[in-house]
């Protein structure tokens, strides 16, 4: 983990990315930049109540301190960075702990500062959140990499908000100065959607920010057939993790297997473990399951005797294997003497290599011509 001096226009700051090593993965944007210079010609500091959504390592939260603001982020990413960068810049006031979905903030704001997710309908459900937390009078910044807006923005954008200015571009970067508008949540169909998967009792359903929510992803897809063999072989009473478990299709469809073993899910995204939540209350709730808002797995976890992992590949913008390392290790850190992790992975990223550094033993167990599904031991 490497860091940097950045001069924003609300001054200098030291961040950094953590869990990565690469110096080219920076904790900051132009869009970042954007956002903090347009907030600070907008309001005035100490008398206005500030809102930061889905910042990503601190820039923003931190370069708004002077406006003392309150944070609410889907990614549990944030509070580590928020901790790690508020040390790097003991100048300026504790930052807030950052809130997540499941537990958001109450308005009314009189600025809310939101980076524009990459995914179109977590963007519409956004917006129209926003609407019930915005002041009378009060503006919504939006602000995200052009190469990263979801397509038809300016649709979601017009029909949630009231835009009163698109900024020009600068340094490949887009903010959107908007006022409250009159859509809102209630009775908004983008909420939920779901699909049905063959042995579960019910359609496996999720909210807007949890990736492939309304049809089941080709790479879990090619996992699922794999995950009864494996639980019927384990001993009475085991402990079964689904991490990065999005809707928690896998840990679902390892619970409907066995009555007796106990099924945990983990995942960065609060939307997620939101969703998993709405499953399991859907197939009759599960006393013995803990759900672990958590980026990696949560030190409290204990060990597994089975891990299901369907890793992501991008971060912010990012695509690479960088995620699927921190989970690796982790995984390998958790799982019980002769436990196992059961992952699928795109065939290009080579997974085999990078399993073999944290896994004593490492087999195939299945195959298409995108993705690839390994068994590994301790």
């Amino acid at each position: 983990m490497t860091s940097a001096r950045v001069e924003f226009v609300t001054g200098e700051m030291t961040l950094c990315r953590p869990g990565v090593d690469d110096n080219t993965l920076r904790a900051w944007d132009a869009a970042d930049e954007g956002l903090l210079e347009q907030a600070w010609q907008t309001l005035p500091v100490g008398q206005s109540r500030v809102l930061v959504v889905d910042d990503q390592f601190g820039a923003l939260t931190l370069g708004l301190s002077g406006y003392a603001p309150c944070t609410v982020a889907d990614s549990a990413v944030l509070a580590g960075a928020l901790i790690a960068n508020a040390a790097l810049n003991p100048d300026l006031p504790e930052p807030p702990r950052p809130l997540h979905w499941q537990r958001p903030p109450a308005g009314p704001f009189d600025l809310v500062v939101m980076r524009i997710p990459r995914q179109a309908e977590y963007l519409g459900w956004l917006l129209r959140w926003v609407n019930s937390v915005l002041g009378e009078g009060g503006y919504l910044l939006a602000g995200g990499m052009i190469k990263h807006l979801p397509d038809r923005s300016v649709d979601l954008f017009a029909g949630a908000v009231t835009t009163r200015a698109v900024l020009p571009a600068r340094k490949k970067a887009r903010v959107v100065v908007c006022q409250r508008g009159p859509a809102t949540l209630a009775g908004w169909p983008g909420t939920w959607k779901g699909y049905s998967v063959p042995g579960l009792p019910m359609p496996v359903e999720a909210m807007p920010a949890v990736f492939a929510r309304d049809k089941l992803d080709i790479g879990t897809r090619e996992l699922l057939p794999l995950i009864a063999p494996v639980v019927t072989q384990l001993p009475e009473g085991s402990r079964v993790l689904d991490l990065a478990c999005g809707n928690g299709v896998l840990g679902l469809t390892a619970r409907a297997c066995r009555g007796d073993i106990q099924v945990d899910f983990s995942d960065v995204s609060s939307q997620a473990i939101a969703s998993v939540q709405h499953n399991l209350a859907g197939a009759g709730g599960d006393a013995r399951s803990t759900l672990f808002h958590s980026d990696g797995i949560d030190d409290a976890a204990g060990q597994y005797q089975l891990i299901l992992l369907n890793p992501p590949f991008h971060e912010g913008g990012v695509v690479g294997d960088h995620i699927a390392l921190r989970l690796f290790r982790d995984a390998a850190e958790h799982l019980a003497p002769n436990g196992r992790l059961l992952m699928v992975g795109n065939r290009h990223l080579g997974y085999y290599q990078t399993l073999k550094r944290y896994f004593g033993r490492v087999e195939q167990r299945g195959a298409s011509p995108r993705f690839v599904v390994f068994e590994a031991r301790r």
